[in-house]
C-alpha cells in the first residue's frame, strides 16, 4: 500500500517535471532571444525535449502501474 502511494507521488512529480522541461524546450526552439537567461540554439533545444519526453513518459507509466 505504501509503495503504491510512493509510486504515484513520484510518477506525478516526474510528469510535472517532464511537462515543464518540454515547455522550456518548445519556447527555446521558437524564441530568438535568451530563455530564462540561457541562450539555446535550435539544435541545442533537442536535448531538453528528449529529456522532458523521457521524464513525462516515465511519470505517466509509474502513475498507470501504481
Amino acid at each position: 500500500m505504501e509503495s503504491t502511494r510512493f509510486k504515484r507521488f513520484f510518477g506525478a512529480l516526474l510528469t510535472l517535471l517532464g511537462i515543464s522541461v518540454l515547455l522550456f524546450a518548445c519556447v527555446a526552439f521558437l524564441s530568438e532571444k535568451p530563455v530564462l537567461g540561457l541562450t539555446v540554439s535550435k539544435w541545442e533545444s533537442v536535448v531538453p525535449f528528449m529529456v522532458g519526453s523521457v521524464f513525462l513518459l516515465t511519470g505517466v507509466n509509474l502513475i498507470s502501474r501504481g
